[in-house]
């Protein structure tokens, strides 16, 4: 599911735009101000930030200084100001969307679902999982910032798994994906990587559920 970050001082901004954002079946995160803001998306795996540039400890523009230097997720820029050189600024610092309030939240929500397509559905090439981090386009794991030796079909395994955090796969799916349609081996080869693969990530292991009768849960406690 496509998770998205909402950075807000005001609550009432915060309910309204996560209403409007559940219903098109998206699954939300709230904070109320720029370290916040930075803490979860650096621990959590998000596909798109929404950010408001007037926030406490540390506003918008420094908030999405620093998710430049780390990450290169999708984010919409929420101001009360309107002026030309606002957004010259915000597009120069990294934004890739600029509204101002007040706004629709369906026009919100419109310029979500547009960037998220722009992005190709906000599928990063960069996931971090509380100290676990998947390079998707470098192929590389790091383990609190420790460098793993994966095989290939181990790297693809975790970043499958990865990609569809919360869902619980069957290893028919599994097996489809990551070893392809044409797979007409024994299913237990998906246990046998599974094993091997929680070996490897140590106590990050722990991220990868057994379902009992289905298949594999990858699942993160973001509380």
């Amino acid at each position: 599911m496509t998770r998205i970050l909402i950075a807000d001082d005001e609550e009432r901004i915060r309910r309204l735009v996560c209403d409007f954002l559940k219903k098109e079946g998206f699954e939300t995160l709230e904070a109320d101000n720029g370290r916040e803001a930075l803490n979860i998306l650096f621990h959590s795996a998000i596909n798109l930030v929404i950010l408001d540039v007037m926030m406490p400890e540390c506003d918008g523009w420094a908030t999405c200084r620093e998710i430049r230097k780390e990450s290169d997720v999708p984010i919409i820029m929420l101001t009360a100001r309107g002026e030309e050189n606002d957004e010259l600024f915000g597009f120069e610092l990294g934004a890739d969307e600029y509204i101002s309030k007040p706004f629709s939240p369906q026009v919100l929500v419109a310029r979500v679902q547009a960037l998220l397509r722009r992005v190709g559905n906000g599928l990063k090439h960069l996931e971090r999982f509380e100290g676990l981090e998947i390079d998707k386009e470098a192929r590389y794991v790091n383990v609190n910032g420790t460098r793993l030796e994966l095989s290939p079909k181990e790297f693809e395994l975790l970043a499958y798994l990865a990609e569809n955090e919360g869902k619980a796969l069957s290893r028919d799916q599994i097996l489809n994906v990551v070893w392809d349609y044409n797979y007409y081996g024994d299913p237990r080869t998906v246990d046998t990587h599974i094993k091997k693969l929680r070996l490897k990530l140590g106590v990050k292991g722990e991220f990868i559920q057994t379902v009992r009768g289905v298949g594999y849960r990858f699942e993160v406690n973001h509380d």
